[in-house]
Formats: structure tokens, sequence, C-alpha cells
């Protein structure tokens, strides 16, 4: 008797049960957005029961240029044509020599000019490691600072810089924690006062933590700090603070990571958001976009930190030949189609509209980004505001707010402090009628939860998102200013 293995369904509910019972209870987007997704092209997703989506999570940040680019596309076809090897560990061939050439063009010139790069395993975490270890090598130091509401990737080192304490109780006492500063915010200023003065105090902090003999705190190896926290909340630095932090650390000696791995390739308005500030760093972390879609990280760094011994940090993957085709294409594209000014000005049109939004609805709380990495953070209307006209964050409606938007055809995920902060990242190809869509699908889901949801708002509950399956689909820049 010959047994007939059949072949498993493949309908949406049927993958999407199996992925259920399969995959780790870790797994995160898939809770959220229970689609399967089948087809996609720039900013447009297909799930498998033929509904399509606007995509504004774009691969968290990662398709600067949406879904297959064309570019991208034939970027890697090129490379499958010409028989070119695709596994090649640190060795240098054409490929990676375009790629390296295209990341150098678009780096600060004064910065590009003294710098080396070493490419790390495939995701941004794994060269934040490198980063850190690259910093404590060069200065032989150990400490780390870092800021309030950080976020730098999943592994050991990265997570113990974040500021995600939940995230990090896995780690036990095996990983030195960093010393924590503030990172300034308007909206929920910890000092209470918010805008340039709440940046004064959060750079005076640092500054008198490192000058004062007595502050319990050891000569750091170095500091890490995100030019915009994307995942604790979209919330931009502001430029006179940071260059302030380049002042201190340049003082102190110190050697300033900044972390790009989000904010880089265009997506703030300008092709790095330390270029806003006009801060040059002594180290850069990449990933994300600069693999153009697919697996690629890399750190870059003053020549005079280049101490480390042959071997000293490796990594099987590090040569990825398609994903250095696809992040050549995609820095290209971007550069010579000036994707960076497009966001600059698309962005700016949107938080305006966002903006004058919120005055309509009133559990939009804030709104605030630069270029088009925007957030909304989500409020409790009916609770009181403290002195800064801040209400108690709203978790569970926010959650309602991103089910709502799925339902119109719409992909967003959540973040900040308490995942109350709707986060869009649309790519930077989104047209004007995109982002009208976008911005008209956002505002029905806000109004949408806003008037069915009874139960209290600000309550933090599970923060696992619920991620009900959708039903049919109906046809102020922070970062500015001196000192």
């Amino acid at each position: 008797m010959q047994l007939t293995v059949q072949p498993p369904a493949v309908g949406p509910e049927a993958i999407l049960g199996r992925q259920a019972a399969r995959e780790s209870a870790a797994r995160t987007y898939a809770r959220s957005l229970p689609i399967v997704p089948v087809r996609a092209r720039g900013m447009t997703v297909e799930g498998a029961d033929g509904r399509r989506y606007l995509d504004c999570l774009s691969g968290a940040g990662a398709l600067a240029l949406g879904h297959n680019h064309p570019v991208v596309l034939q970027a890697i076809r090129q490379v499958l044509d010409s028989g070119a090897p695709l596994h090649i560990l640190d060795l240098a061939t054409p490929v990676k020599d375009e790629f390296t050439t295209e990341l150098f063009a678009s780096l600060p010139p004064e910065f590009a000019r003294d710098a080396r790069i070493q490419f790390c395993g495939p995701a941004g975490t794994d060269a934040v490691e490198a980063a850190l270890k690259l910093v404590r090598t060069a200065t032989g130091r150990s400490g780390l600072l870092a800021f309030t509401g950080a976020y730098h990737g999943m592994t050991a080192g990265a997570l113990a810089a974040g500021g995600d304490t939940a995230a990090r109780a896995g780690l036990g006492g095996t990983v030195q924690q960093p010393v924590r500063l503030p990172f300034p915010f308007d909206y929920r200023c910890p000092f209470g006062v918010g805008g340039e003065e709440g940046a004064r105090i959060s750079a005076r902090w640092a500054a008198s933590l490192l000058a004062d003999p007595q502050g319990g705190v050891e000569q750091p190896a170095g500091m890490i700090v995100e030019p915009v926290q994307g995942e604790g909340g979209v919330i931009p630095a502001p430029d006179a603070w940071l260059r302030e932090m380049r002042r201190i650390t340049g003082v102190h000696g110190i050697p300033l990571i900044v972390d790009e791995v989000q904010t880089g390739v265009g997506r703030t308005g300008a092709f790095w958001a330390v270029q806003h500030s006009g801060v040059i760093p002594d180290v850069m972390v990449v990933s994300k976009a600069v693999g153009g879609s697919l697996p690629l990280a890399a750190i870059v760094y003053r020549s005079e930190l280049d101490v480390w011994a042959p071997g000293a940090h490796a990594g099987t993957f590090r040569g990825n030949q398609l994903a250095m085709a696809a992040g050549t294409a995609t820095l290209r594209f971007v550069r010579k189609e000036r994707l960076a000014e497009r966001a600059a000005v698309l962005g700016e049109r949107m938080l305006a509209r966002l903006r004058a939004l919120r005055c309509l609805l009133p559990a939009m709380g804030d709104v605030r980004g630069r270029g088009l990495m925007l957030g909304v953070e989500l409020v409790d209307p009916r609770a009181d505001a403290d002195r800064l006209g801040a209400r108690p964050a709203a978790p569970v409606l926010a959650a309602a707010v991103r089910e709502e938007a799925l339902r119109r055809g719409l992909i967003v995920e959540l973040g900040g402090r308490h995942d109350s902060v709707v986060r869009l990242l649309p790519p930077l190809t989104m047209t004007d009628e995109q982002s009208e869509a976008v911005l008209e699908r956002f505002g029905e889901a806000v109004h949408a939860a806003s008037a069915a949801h009874r139960e209290p708002l600000a309550e933090s509950g599970d923060r696992k998102p619920a991620g009900a399956r959708p039903s049919q689909e109906p046809s102020e820049n922070a970062a500015g200013g001196a000192w």
C-alpha cells in the first residue's frame, strides 16, 4: 500500500494557523498584522486573500524604495546572471568595491576622507555589537553612555544599551549595564519643562556627570545615540543638543557612536540624520536600507580607531553580494533622484496635516518626526494633562487604531515607551496620492477606534499585540534650533 502525502492547504487561514502552531512565541509583527503577503510592489502589498494594503511599515524602515523596486531587482539579476560568487566572506570583489565606493560617496566628506569600514553580520544589532567592541578595543575602557528610550537591537550588548528594561530582563548580570542619560523629549520631558530648556538641562546633566570627580562614572569607552529614536517613539534629537553631545564627548575623549540603522539613506530628509546637525561622529552604524531590502550591516569609523588585530571581529555572512548590489542600486537611486529632499518636503506636509487632524481628534496627543519617519502618540483624552499638556499614554487605543487601520488597508506598527505611538515609515518613493490615502485611512482609523473604545484607554495591559483578522476593505519638527 502506497501512502500519498497530501500537500498542505495554501489558504491564508491555514498558513496563519500553521505559523501560530510552529513558530516561536517571540514572533511579533505576525501577531499584530495577521496577513499573508504574496505580492508586493512599491508601497502596495497584496495578501493571499486578494486584499491590498498601503505599507507604512516598509520592513521596519528597511525598504527605502519600497517593495521590489525595478533598480533593485535589476541589480540582483545582474549579479545572478554574471556567475559571480554569492558568498565571499570578506574577500574583495567588484560588487563589494562598488558598494563601498557608493556608500562613502554618500557620507559627509569630512567623515569619509579618513574612514574605515567593517562589514558585520547581517543585522543592525550585529553592527552595534561591532561598534561597542571597536571603541572598547580602541580606548581600553569598558563603560558606555546610552540614553533613555534607546533601541539598538536584540543581541546582548545592544539590548544592554537599549532603554527597555523588560527586554533586558533575560540578560541577568552577564552584561555590563551602561550609564543611562536622559534623552530630550518635548512631549514628556523628564524635567517637566520641555522645549529648548529641557534639552539644555539634559546636556548639562551629561556634562556635569562626566566632569564631576565624585559623580561615580568611570571614563566610558563610548557614547551611543540615535539621531531620531525610532522604537522609542519617533523622537528627534534636537540639533543643538546633538552638537553639544559631540562637544562633550570630544572634550572627554569619548568616541561618539551614531546609530543610523533606521534613520539613514534619506529617511529623515537628509541622506544621514546627523547631517541635519552637522555632527561628525566617530563611528556610524548602518544597516536596514543600505542593503536595498536584503540583509547587510556595517560600521564606518575614523581610522585612528582601527586598532583591531586581524580576525578580531569576523562573521561568516558579512560578504552578501546580492545585498551589496541591491544596496549600491538603492544608495545611487536615492542620491540621483534626490529622494532625501523629497522625504523632507513630503514629511513636513504630512506633519502639518496630522497636526491639523489632531485638533479634531483629541486622542491624538502628539505628532512628531522628521522626514518620512513620523509618529503619532495616542492618549486618553478623558484624563487630565500634565504641566506640558501631555495626557496618559493609551496603548489599548493605539492597538485598536492599528487594527482599524489594517481593516482599511493600511499597515502601521506601534512603538514608544508604552506602545502607544503609531509609527509611519513609508517608502521614500511614496506618491502624493498615496500620502493622501495614508492620511485619510489613518484619520478614519483613529476616529473609529476612539468611538468604539469604552474600556480604560490608559491601562498598560498585556504588551503583546492582539491583531484580529481584518474585515472587508472599504473601497513641527522639534529637531532644529540653536543654543
